[in-house]
């Protein structure tokens, strides 16, 4: 094998695939990264058994020919080699090792055979649809955040993206929860979506589709089945195994008779959060939220350190309440809305909070109280 590529666009490339590589590996192969070169394209592929990521670019193949190479060692040499060289690949016949030369640099990295190289086979995929970039961006970047991280409910542990509503208006929605809160958002159901089994996309797979768009304006074509899930992103494509359980019924926890209404700045609220907040314990991290009509009080008290108060003007007109929150929970839920506005919809101190952006009708949060 001999293929010449430039440097700039093998980084971009081995900088997408080498982040799947897992650092620790009891399997040697999978600290690799399968390299093969032939009609005018480099092809890079690196995997962990339940994620695959392959991006084509484009090379001067001199040789045809694949091998496999440590993955993060080869991404950490391309990284320092200099700007705006050409770097010639070379495996000799035996193919033992992978020759990597750039303008007076040179080093050699020893291969695996290419045929010990997992395929992580995707089978029949049933369902196929595209999305704006945009659209896969704001359906992560909202939910993500309360992805749980408590492998005991695994089925948790990711982003449950399923076809929702009714006959006259289905969406496409993606709900996450750690069992305090939860975030949903709906988009319209794309054209070959219809239909479609629910999924529950991992937390990793999650991450790494958020890393890899780059462009918002680009399209993004989704293929899914009962078992895997594939991202094609122009010359990425990105394959996973999907989590193998079942999601709950999360629409017995979205409330849906809070009947008081608070309104609030989104910036005043966030801010005031956060600053009472900084007294609250780590472990505690309860903030309490005092209303009266047109009025919230906002205040931490901290046995070891003092207490914090702050004062916002609100919209509010029901009764008054005393409810607790976790000050993290809350902030993470303010930084999702889109809008200048934030709805609150509360029952009681012991019920679900129903949170809402004023303007942007296609999304959701509930958060639990906390004792204060």
């Amino acid at each position: 094998m001999k293929v010449t590529v430039e440097r700039a666009q093998l980084l971009k490339s081995l900088s997408h695939v080498h982040r799947v590589v897992e650092r620790r590996n009891t399997i040697p192969i999978l600290g690799n990264v399968l390299i093969r070169a032939e009609n005018a394209r480099l092809s890079l592929k690196a995997t962990d058994l339940d994620l695959e990521v392959t991006e084509t670019l484009a090379a001067e193949v001199g040789t045809a020919g694949s091998t496999t190479v440590p993955a993060h060692m080869f991404y950490d040499i391309v990284r320092k080699l200099p700007d705006g060289s050409q770097i010639v690949l070379e495996a000799d016949s035996d193919r033992s090792v992978l020759a990597i030369k750039a303008g007076r640099s040179r080093f050699t990295l020893q291969t695996l055979p290419e045929n010990d190289f997992p395929d992580l086979a995707a089978g029949e995929m049933t369902h196929s649809f595209v999305l704006p970039a945009s659209d896969v961006k704001r359906l992560i970047d909202r939910t993500q955040f309360a992805i749980s991280t408590e492998e005991t409910r695994y089925y948790l542990n990711g982003i449950y993206l399923h076809a929702a509503g009714t006959a006259a208006a289905t969406t496409l929605r993606a709900v996450a929860t750690d069992g305090h809160r939860l975030a949903q958002v709906d988009l319209p159901l794309p054209s070959g979506a219809d239909g479609m089994p629910g999924v529950i996309v991992p937390r990793k797979t999650v991450g790494e589709v958020q890393r890899l768009i780059e462009d918002a304006d680009a399209e993004i074509g989704i293929e899914l089945s009962q078992g895997k899930i594939r991202f094609t992103l122009g010359h990425v494509v990105l394959t996973s195994k999907l989590i193998d359980g079942t999601f709950p019924d999360y629409g017995r926890v979205i409330p849906q008779n809070n009947d008081k209404e608070l309104i609030v700045d989104k910036k005043d609220f966030e801010a005031a959060v956060d600053r009472v907040s900084t007294i609250s314990s780590e472990r505690g991290r309860a903030v309490k939220l005092a209303l009266s009509p047109g009025k919230l009080i906002l205040s931490v008290t901290n046995p070891d350190s003092g207490s914090a108060t702050e004062e916002l003007e609100v919209e509010y007109a029901s009764d008054a309440l005393d409810i607790g929150f976790n000050s993290r929970y809350l902030l993470d839920i303010a930084a999702q809305i889109e809008g200048d506005v934030a709805i609150l919809r509360l029952a009681d101190p012991g019920s679900p909070t129903l949170v809402q952006d004023k303007e942007s009708k296609g999304a959701l949060y509930v958060l639990m109280p906390m004792r204060v």
